[in-house]
């Protein structure tokens, strides 16, 4: 039986909207969703960072593209290709969200949303620890994404892929438009599963 559900697939195909379709689906089902998404920012067409933006609408930096302008005044920089990981900001948008995830919600299991567990987020050792937490955690099931395997793999990544609780649905442009009913599906059964 599964207990949370994550999507892979190439990047820009399309993971972190159908995640927010099937957030609305949720919600309009009056399940509680918490968590956050990762989108791009983009300033003249052109993409020149990630922000993280929480459910509720809050947002906080991820990450820029490193410029001559940003220099990061004897503080450790961290980064993934050309961008430049804002570990504070992100740590700030995305850590309290994981404090909350056992609050009590009048007994019912929620969906929380974690968009995505990738390079730019596994700098923070706190939010590894918060993602291993949420996976045992009895009070959620996790909506996230995860990336394609790729050169070196990512630790927390192969972890939640290979977990017999997880059910990883792979989003390609061929079944992009037609996956959403599937992954609503598995995720009401996932909320129904004994824990």
């Amino acid at each position: 039986m599964f207990k949370h559900v994550f999507l892979t697939g190439p990047p820009g195909v399309g993971k972190t909207t159908l995640v927010q379709k099937a957030c609305e689906g949720l919600v309009s089902s009056g399940v509680g969703v918490d968590g956050f998404y990762t989108e791009e920012v983009r300033e003249g067409g052109r993409r020149v960072g990630f922000d993280v933006v929480t459910v509720t609408g809050e947002r906080g930096r991820l990450s820029r593209i490193r410029d001559v302008a940003s220099v990061s005044h004897g503080r450790r920089e961290y980064t993934v290709g050309q961008y430049v990981v804002d570990l504070p900001s992100f740590e700030n948008a995305a850590l309290p969200l994981f404090r909350n995830v056992g609050a009590a919600d009048g007994g019912s299991r929620k969906v929380f949303v974690i968009d995505e567990i990738g390079k730019m987020e596994l700098f923070s050792q706190s939010f590894i620890r918060g993602v291993r937490q949420t996976l045992e955690s009895s009070s959620c099931t996790i909506l996230g994404t995860i990336p394609i395997p790729k050169g070196k793999p990512l630790g927390l990544v192969e972890e939640v892929r290979s977990r017999r609780d997880v059910k990883v649905f792979t989003v390609s442009k061929e079944n992009r438009n037609s996956i959403l009913p599937d992954i609503l599906a598995t995720l009401q059964e996932c909320l129904k599963c004994p824990i």
